[in-house]
């Protein structure tokens, strides 16, 4: 991003990225807690003045996605059963809709495993020869999707996959990727494509778009 400050704390019409997003999670009735996941070496996050109804905890993020993401869960293990679910979300996707949120709920809610909202992909896809710049060949984009988050997932099968997946972290780049690891297939849920997840300086400029769109109806 080119900043001192994590992309996360970044302001986007002067409230924090991570703010907006922990308030829709905070304002989806089915959510009883948020986990964040942080850095050890965090200094921003205890700046934050959250004020919400339902708890938020902080675990040591890890040096990977999915250690984080493992943490997080480990952390409320005991009292998980096989009713429970868990949902995770990219702080930095402050842009997912409160509708996108419920419509996956209900979506996977029957599902053996669970599945994760994504966007099919539209452009032309090209594969690009070995340590080259050089196209191969033009990828049939008809089954390919881009995943997004939150991704949801039975709580104990998350845990399974998750720990099975350390012995192969470079390969697991998000929850449903664990999942499948196990041998499950989850379910795609097709999401608004304007949940983007900030990662370059030019998508600030995006998410302050979107998230004006939307601020009066939040209340932000």
């Amino acid at each position: 991003m080119g900043s001192e400050t994590p992309k996360q704390y970044l302001k986007v019409l002067g409230i924090p990225v991570i703010e907006y997003t922990l308030r829709k999670l905070a304002a989806v009735p089915q959510v009883r807690g948020i986990i964040v996941a942080i850095d050890a070496d965090d200094r921003w996050w205890d700046r934050l003045e959250l004020k919400f109804r339902k708890s938020v905890r902080v675990v040591t993020g890890g040096e990977e996605r999915i250690h984080s993401v493992l943490n997080a869960v480990e952390a409320i293990e005991d009292p998980l059963t096989e009713k429970d679910w868990i949902m995770v979300h990219d702080a930095a996707r402050p842009c997912v809709t409160l509708t996108d949120i419920q419509k996956l709920i209900h979506a996977v809610e029957l599902h053996r495993c669970g599945g994760i909202l994504a966007a099919p992909v539209h452009d032309t896809v090209k594969q690009v020869r070995p340590n080259s710049f050089d196209i191969q060949e033009t990828i049939d984009r008809s089954r390919l999707w881009r995943a997004l988050t939150p991704q949801m997932f039975r709580a104990p099968l998350l845990l399974k996959g998750l720990r099975a997946g350390l012995r192969r972290s470079s390969e697991i780049t998000d929850e449903a990727s664990a999942l499948e690891l196990l041998g499950y297939h989850p379910m795609l849920v097709e999401g608004r494509p304007d949940n983007i997840k900030i990662t370059r300086p030019e998508d600030m400029a995006l998410a302050e778009f979107y998230l004006g769109q939307e601020a009066a109806a939040l209340g932000f």
